[in-house]
């Protein structure tokens, strides 16, 4: 199990990226298309000044059952240790135990 205030912040940058991706995405479109170098140094210190947390890539898949950040399967959105558990009590649809 994760700890809590890792889970929070996980929360929290998820909450600041929604809250900001509007703001960023334009600011980002307009620096790629300006062509005027103290416009672009302008747009960038815009961009420079929103949170941090509010990137889209600070954002990290962790399960939605004990928060583990490593070895998380998107399609269930679980980590390696549950599907199996989940796997072998029949709980995941679709899902068989291979064997050979």
């Amino acid at each position: 199990m994760a700890k809590k205030s890792m889970v929070e912040r996980e929360k929290k940058r998820i909450r600041l990226e929604k809250k900001y991706a509007t703001k960023r995405k334009t600011l980002l479109v307009n620096y790629q298309s300006e062509q005027d170098f103290a416009k672009k140094l302008e747009l960038h210190s815009k961009i420079q000044k929103l949170p941090r947390n509010s990137s889209k890539t600070r954002i990290r898949n962790r399960c939605w059952k004990t928060g583990r950040p490593r070895g998380v399967f998107r399609d269930f959105g679980i980590s390696r240790h549950v599907f199996r558990e989940m796997a072998h009590q029949c709980l995941l649809p679709g899902v068989t135990k291979s064997s050979w």
